[in-house]
């Protein structure tokens, strides 16, 4: 039987701590909701003793159930100069009425002289006395013993002092952390040899990803013998991060034969990333193990071509497995295989002698020659296809338009579109206002559309972007403007190449409302 593997979750402690993470008591609540029906073991929902949000949060969760994880309160030992009955801190610990409680100490002989101040002896004392009080308070406790690794490396009797001194206070687990992420993963299994012989309780890994190896010192642990591994969603974290908990269960779980999660679980791995990632309000990761967007996407000829016979050619697992998808890309890379997958993937009919495909690819390699990218805009892709192979009408055309921009010495500047379009005989002038020529091209142009497809309020842009081909040319440089749009049902980018940026703009936007009113058109 596969050996069970713990899961310890500390996004809504140690991720906060990350530069441009921040989490409202109410984004935990739901982050620990979703963590729960995952099914990760462990949840480290902050440390009450250090702020009023932290506090809150222990107070919303003791109203909910939750059914997998159990929730833990996190703090330090007691204080140097207090004993434990009455350290502010340790109380507020309590107070939270968590099952479990993560209490972290010095192993590093440095950070109890120079950091603490303190005696060594002294500094012991505070891990027992710590340790032993929450158990007699009923509690589970998780010791982690922060710069083990690092202690260890430099005076390896001390740091072992330390975590059996957690040891003789009845802590339920020992975690080892690597809290400078400076370890190797040779160091951390030799370092775990030595340790796990001199002690009679479980014990852990916590690390960091300053060297880019926070996984990899995580799976040398636990092949050395721990039992749980910390990390965070996604890696979020101080510095460069945490272990990231995705990274870390595709590996466990699929890789290397150990359980963590119940049957069926894994499925969800892509949605947990990107649901942290949205609550977060931080950018997925495309290449991200496992759940990026780019994790299975295929851009090559050759590439496309093999995986068209057999997906294992170039895919390490079916990214069914973990909830994600196989994507190809289309570019001027791509070959008669790509266009191939893509048109049956879009539902699109080819001819079969492949001379249609050849003309595709020709049709993108002098766009993208010209500045287009259809890899990240595909949208405007489909509609290409469909044009070079007679299979797209145009919803409307556009007769005339007009972008006038006004500044007055003092106050902002103002934009306003007149735009004149027809659909079939009928035509349709109209004029609207904008923050600026881009948002008033828009306004206008939904105006007059709106008479015709009034579904057309569904759709809303997500984000406009502009980039500067080639700067050599200064202001007069071609521009390549990428928008992302959306409705109900999904969200699709299109993308526009000119010197001009209103033109540039208004390519893009022009394919981003097509591709809407072809769905509409089609009925889907």
């Amino acid at each position: 039987m596969a050996r069970e593997i713990l899961l310890y979750d500390t996004t809504l402690r140690d991720g906060t701590q990350g530069e441009q993470v921040s989490l409202s008591a109410e984004d935990k609540i739901r982050i620990a909701t979703k963590l729960d029906s995952f099914g990760i073991h462990y949840i480290e929902g902050g440390w009450p003793g250090s702020n009023p949000k932290d506090a809150r949060f222990f107070e919303m969760a003791k109203k909910l159930n939750f059914h997998a994880s159990k929730i833990t309160a996190f703090g330090s030992t007691r204080r140097p100069d207090l004993s434990v009955e009455k350290d502010a801190n340790i109380h507020a610990l309590l107070k939270t009425e968590t099952q479990v409680v993560t209490v972290f100490g010095k192993s590093w002989d440095l950070h109890a002289s120079r950091i603490l101040g303190v005696t060594l002896q002294e500094n012991c004392r505070m891990i027992e006395e710590t340790v032993a009080y929450l158990k007699r308070q009923g509690r589970e406790v998780i010791y982690d013993a922060e710069h083990f690794f690092d202690g260890y490396k430099q005076n390896s009797s001390y740091a072992m002092e330390t975590i059996k001194a957690a040891q003789e206070g009845g802590a339920d687990m020992i975690v080892l952390c690597d809290t400078n992420g400076g370890s190797m993963p040779k160091e951390i299994e030799q370092i775990m040899a030595e340790v796990l012989p001199n002690l009679s309780v479980p014990v852990g890994i916590h690390t960091h990803d300053d060297c880019g190896l926070a996984v990899a010192n995580s799976l040398s642990a636990v092949e050395a013998g721990a039992t749980m591994v910390q990390g965070t969603v996604n890696g979020y974290g101080e510095r460069c991060g945490n272990a990231d908990l995705i990274a870390l269960i595709g590996n466990l779980q699929l890789k290397m034969g150990y359980t963590c999660l119940e049957p069926g679980k894994i499925k969800q791995l892509t949605e947990l990333s990107r649901y942290v990632s949205e609550v977060a309000n931080i950018p997925p990761l495309s290449h991200r193990p496992f759940v990026g967007k780019s994790a299975f996407a295929h851009k090559g000829g050759v590439h496309v071509s093999a995986i068209m016979k057999e997906p294992a050619a170039y895919e390490h697992i079916d990214p069914a497995t973990v909830g994600n998808r196989r994507r190809v890309l289309v570019s001027d890379l791509s070959g008669k295989s790509n266009i191939e997958y893509k048109t049956r993937e879009l539902g699109i009919k080819l001819g079969g002698n492949g001379y249609t495909s050849e003309k595709i690819v020709e049709e993108i390699k002098r766009l993208e020659d010209q500045g287009y990218r259809f890899e990240a805009a595909e949208g405007s892709l489909e509609l290409l296809i469909k044009k070079v192979t007679g299979q797209f009408e145009e919803p409307f055309r556009l007769e005339s338009l007009r972008v006038s921009i006004e500044k007055n010495r003092s106050g902002p500047s103002t934009s306003q579109a007149t735009i004149k379009i027809s659909v079939g005989n009928d035509y349709e002038i109209t004029a609207a206002e904008g923050d600026g020529p881009v948002n008033a091209l828009d306004n206008a142009l939904r105006k007059a559309l709106t008479k015709f497809y009034p579904q057309i309020r569904e759709m809303g842009l997500v984000d406009f972007k502009v980039r500067v081909i080639d700067g050599s040319d200064g202001t007069a440089a071609k521009v390549r403007v990428q928008i992302e749009s959306r409705d109900s049902k999904e969200i699709w980018t299109t993308v526009g190449v000119s010197e001009n940026i209103i033109e540039a703009s208004w390519q893009a936007l022009v394919d981003s409302v097509q591709y809407k009113l072809s769905k509409i058109l089609n009925g889907k």
